[in-house]
């Protein structure tokens, strides 16, 4: 009862390879997340699933296989809930090198949110998508709570469905701080970059209030291996629409995935693909989470 519960997911290739282009110095990888050890931090009972341990150790050595990525973005997986100690507990012993974006509910203190923020806190995140991702009664509740996060500097992190979320570019624009988005808008490649919601999207992005994520382009996928052909329209189109704000991540360790596991130097590849100029590519790497996120310039 319990596996079915919570049924365990597949860990990374543990033997990822070299891109085939240089990362620029300073890059970022803006999103990602650390599990485990379970015996010190405890899963939520409303999770989805149950990953195996990710270490902060096996997320560096990834890194530094992947080349010049200095500074990371943790994001607070769904499996904790609330807790955040995980990825703060890692945010802290990076050495200033990591920031986060936590979870929280309406009832977050501002003390506590003030507390959050001192040890690396930079957004919030919002996932309708996954089990126990959200604890906000409807997109009321987090309109307000966005009011909250201005003077912080925060952004909210929002997980949805971008074909599927009624009166996307009106609701987002009316929140308080920039939102970002993550895994390309989550919408699979076969609705096709003409699908209404996805015309919207990228008229949102244009819009300048919203951020994107290349994130998990595994989970928007009709293939089953890499390279991901179909993921390459959406991914082009997304940063034409504006360059500017347009972040990217691992999505290591790639939690909860079914199918086959793809090599992270693979996944790392796409981006020559989705962004061949080297311009371009170092303002998604590094330019833009800097003035997102408010990394010091390195």
């Amino acid at each position: 009862m319990s596996d079915q519960q919570y049924p365990m997911c597949q860990g990374p290739d543990p033997d990822p390879t070299p891109p085939i282009f240089e990362m620029p110095n300073g890059a970022v990888d803006c999103h990602a997340h650390i599990f485990g050890p379970e015996s010190k931090y405890t899963f939520s009972p409303a999770r989805g699933y149950t990953p195996p341990d990710a270490s902060l150790e096996s997320f560096l050595a990834l890194h530094r296989t992947l080349g010049n990525i200095e500074r990371a973005v943790l994001t607070q997986p769904s499996v904790y809930g609330t807790d955040n100690s995980c990825m703060l507990d890692a945010v802290e012993k990076s050495g200033g090198k990591f920031l986060a974006v936590v979870a929280v509910d309406a009832n977050v203190s501002d003390k506590e949110l003030e507390y959050l923020h001192a040890r690396g806190a930079r957004g919030a995140r919002v996932n309708i998508v996954d089990k126990g991702g959200n604890p906000f009664d409807g997109m009321g509740a987090v309109q307000k709570f966005t009011e909250r996060l201005k003077d912080l500097g925060w952004h909210l992190e929002v997980l949805i469905h971008v074909h599927e979320f009624e009166d996307l570019r009106a609701t987002l624009n009316a929140l308080s701080v920039d939102v970002s988005v993550g895994h390309l808008g989550y919408m699979r490649t076969d609705h096709g970059i003409e699908h209404p919601g996805f015309k919207e999207f990228l008229d949102l992005v244009r819009d300048g209030n919203t951020w994107v994520k290349l994130s998990g382009s595994y989970r928007i996928t009709t293939l089953e291996s890499t390279p991901y052909h179909d993921v390459t329209p959406i991914a082009r189109a997304l940063i034409e629409a504006n360059e500017d704000r347009i972040i990217w991540g691992t999505d290591w360790p790639h939690p909860f995935l079914k199918g086959n596991m793809p090599n992270d130097g693979a996944l790392t590849d796409q981006l020559a693909d989705w962004a061949p100029e080297e311009t371009v590519r170092r303002k998604i790497l590094v330019d833009n989470a800097e003035r997102l996120y408010g990394f010091n310039h390195v």
